[in-house]
């Protein structure tokens, strides 16, 4: 899986929009949608609210954890914590970065927000690398990877299972084969 699927399936996250426009329910596969109303809010897929916005037809609000305040508590959490500290939402990476390149008008103080989520993602995927250097380091077999996100996962996912593939060959490697032959890899 690379970003764009992970961004794809972040897309499907449902925010909230207040519609200019009326307009009964909208009958989709993933369920329906609606009834939309001038200046009531209601639920819609992300890339939906983007769709809408793009052509002027929707104000988008943001989560409730896309706040200032919120998001520097997220980000001195996870620098005080040793272990990965759960997330607001799963793609709040992938939401960041999609709403204030669609709807930053939207969204008060878009930069700041902006800045908190790089440095949380920053401090995360820091930490990521050096789980991940010393689970080569020790040589072990499996890692317990909790709290992560899709896209820190996809992130660090080839480095894993290369670093895991190649920690396999040289075990077999030095490892003396029981009729004296060497192995080749």
């Amino acid at each position: 899986m690379d970003a764009c699927e992970v961004e794809f399936l972040a897309e499907k996250e449902m925010v909230t929009v207040i519609p200019n426009f009326s307009l009964d329910k909208v009958y989709l596969i993933g369920g329906d949608l609606g009834p939309f109303n001038p200046g009531l809010p209601v639920q819609v897929p992300l890339w939906m609210a983007i769709n809408l916005k793009q052509r002027q037809k929707c104000r988008i609000v943001p989560p409730e954890w896309m706040d200032v305040e919120k998001l520097e508590q997220i980000r001195d959490n996870e620098r005080r914590e040793e272990t990965f500290t759960p997330m607001p939402n799963l793609h709040y990476m992938e939401l960041t970065k999609l709403l204030l390149n669609h709807a930053s008008d939207n969204i008060p103080k878009a930069d700041e927000i902006r800045t908190l989520v790089k440095d949380t993602w920053d401090t995360r995927i820091a930490k990521l690398r050096l789980s991940a250097d010393s689970f080569v380091r020790e040589q072990e077999a499996h890692a317990k990877l909790d709290n992560l996100t899709l896209m820190e996962i996809n992130t660090i996912s080839t480095f894993f299972t290369e670093s895991l593939n190649h920690m396999y060959k040289l075990r077999t490697s030095l490892q003396t084969p029981e009729d004296g032959q060497s192995q080749e890899y």
